[in-house]
């Protein structure tokens, strides 16, 4: 009977310290598989992953994960609660019962804060100090409830990745790690250690990265770099602030408190994407979280239609390893979500279950002219 561990990650891009992740997952789980739940395309930052989901999967698997899936876009571009959420959901479906994850402070019970928490919705609505971002007024009642400030990065997924297990009702051993290397937005970059913010940074400035950092497999494939950012995608954004309906930009996801009437009023000439954002930004939104607002803008994602998404995920297999395969097929019969492992064109038509994945990697085959889902199959690691 094979065992899994789960690590959630989206590899952007895979760097010395997501291979030490890899590797303490399985340390420290002891599992007989590492299943891997990827963000595709679009990562949480509201912004075009570095490299694409096969490229990412290819190093992921070369880097030890045993089954790689894909987190869509619906739920890879969240804040922490329902990135969390999403992923998780991926890992039940998986019947995987056991998640690894870095952290700021590995020694914390994870499980215990969470259930300190249950109080602690975690909704926009909850918190409504307009002079505080929700994030700020999300950590102050942590502080308040437990006694524990909890405001590194990692720390805070760690907790929403535990507070999710609750949600779902799916029991997990959670296996948190030290994490290696500098902080999450560290801008440094040395020949021991950088930050992927610190690594990205430097890619597009076509800089030069240790490979002691940056592993030789990532490396070779910077070449292919994803042709899409805001630069590309902010007259996209623009076009439909411009001749969207204000009735039709309020139905968009999290489009609320008013939010379509400042992006329309705060579009102007000769504006890129930085200025646009520096334009919106208030002491209520953060950068985070606007840039995610402003991708479900060019994307046209309805509240509606992330609602759905989230209440019928899929898991679309995008690579595996011979171990990875021989536990999809020991869990097969106990899988209880649709289980895809090639694309039809009937999955990304409206009514499809990729359909919003395609619609949001249709940006990408245009810059590229590659197929990103349709008649694609698992990426398979050969022994």
């Amino acid at each position: 009977m094979m065992h899994a561990v789960g690590l959630i990650a989206e590899f952007n891009p895979l760097h010395s310290g997501h291979q030490f992740a890899l590797q303490k997952a399985r340390q420290l789980s002891g599992a007989d598989a590492v299943v891997v739940v990827m963000s595709g395309n679009f990562v949480q930052r509201g912004e075009p992953a570095i490299l694409d989901k096969w490229q990412r999967t290819q190093l992921a698997l070369d880097a030890g994960a045993d089954v790689v899936v894909e987190l869509p876009v619906t739920s890879s571009v969240q804040a922490a609660d329902q990135f969390a959420e999403g992923a998780i959901d991926l890992l039940r479906g998986l019947n995987v019962h056991a998640l690894a994850f870095g952290s700021e402070q590995a020694d914390l019970d994870y499980l215990q804060l969470a259930k300190d928490l249950a109080d602690i919705s975690g909704s926009q609505n909850q918190f409504r100090q307009y002079n505080q971002t929700f994030a700020t007024q999300l950590n102050e009642a942590i502080v308040q409830q437990t006694g524990q400030a909890l405001t590194a990065p990692n720390t805070m997924l760690g907790l929403a990745y535990a507070r999710a297990t609750l949600a779902k009702d799916w029991p997990m051993a959670l296996y948190p790690f030290a994490r290696q290397g500098r902080d999450h937005d560290d801008p440094e970059l040395d020949a021991h250690s950088a930050s992927a913010s610190a690594i990205r940074h430097a890619l597009r400035q076509q800089q030069p990265v240790p490979e002691e950092v940056l592993p030789a497999a990532t490396q070779a494939m910077i070449e292919r770099l994803m042709p899409l950012n805001w630069t590309t995608l902010f007259p996209l954004l623009r076009y439909r602030l411009q001749t969207t309906p204000l009735s039709q930009l309020r139905a968009i996801y999290t489009m609320s408190e008013g939010l379509e009437y400042r992006l329309v009023q705060q579009l102007r000439p000769g504006h890129d994407f930085d200025a646009f954002l520096e334009a919106i930004k208030s002491k209520r939104y953060t950068y985070a979280r606007l840039r995610r607002l402003a991708l479900y803008t060019v994307l046209n994602l309805t509240q509606n239609e992330m609602t759905w998404a989230a209440a019928h995920p899929v898991l679309h297999v995008l690579g595996f390893s011979a171990a990875g395969r021989a536990y999809l097929h020991q869990e097969k019969k106990q899988i209880n979500l649709p289980l895809i492992t090639k694309v039809n064109a009937a999955m990304l038509q409206p009514d499809g279950e990729l359909n919003l994945v395609n619609r949001a990697d249709q940006l990408l085959e245009n810059q590229t002219n590659r197929a990103q889902n349709y008649g694609r199959l698992p990426i398979m690691l050969r022994d």
